[in-house]
């Protein structure tokens, strides 16, 4: 689009800019035609504005007039909120064998549940060694149990799938979790007008 590009910290401004005749275009984006470098700066300075290249590939490069330092102030002010917005994932390892005693199986349990109540995804990787690889089987109803047992916290992002000796399912932290479900509002039976309203009997 002629009116946008890439602004840079190379960017040529008002007389950076070398070329000696440029595509001009308004503050609102108005295509206003190709004129002298000289005219630009002209139309520029009157505007108060600055004329910035926006497109230095072009020919004639196109050039914007704008307020090149409040252009500048914004876009950081964006940048910094964009990052500040954004969620940094971090994916955990828990590593499991198919015959996993059962005390075992309820601590790597804990540590997936604390990892998706923390918000991070969890890749669990069942470690086939021997004859348990003619029967990775095993592995898969281990990560499916598994996959039910924290099904209140978090969902099945990546299915269980063989990698070489090892099979791996990730598991992925729902959106929000609800602690405790709400209580049902407590109903009430119509009265003729002006009177307070009753409770309904409830369900037996």
């Amino acid at each position: 689009m002629l009116c946008g590009g890439h602004i840079s910290a190379e960017t040529r401004v008002n007389e950076r800019i070398r070329a000696p005749e440029v595509r001009l275009v308004g503050p609102k984006g108005e295509q206003i035609g190709i004129v002298s470098l000289n005219e630009a700066l002209r139309v520029a300075q009157e505007a108060d504005l600055d004329l910035v290249e926006v497109a230095a590939t072009a020919r004639p490069p196109v050039c914007r007039l704008m307020d090149y330092g409040k252009f500048k102030y914004e876009s950081a002010v964006k940048a910094r909120e964009s990052r500040k917005n954004q969620t940094q994932t971090i994916v955990k390892e828990i590593k499991l064998r198919p015959k996993i005693d059962p005390h075992d199986y309820g601590t790597k349990k804990g540590h997936v549940e604390r990892f998706l109540k923390a918000g991070d995804k969890v890749k669990v990787t069942i470690m086939l060694r021997g004859r348990e690889q003619s029967r990775p089987e095993l592995g898969f109803r281990l990560l499916q149990r598994l996959a039910e047992d924290v099904g209140d916290l978090g969902f099945i992002e990546s299915q269980a799938k063989q990698d070489g000796r090892n099979m791996i399912m990730v598991l992925g932290p729902h959106r929000k979790k609800v602690e405790g479900r709400p209580e049902r509002p407590e109903r009430r039976v119509p009265t003729p007008r002006g009177e307070p309203a009753e409770p309904a009997p409830t369900d037996a």
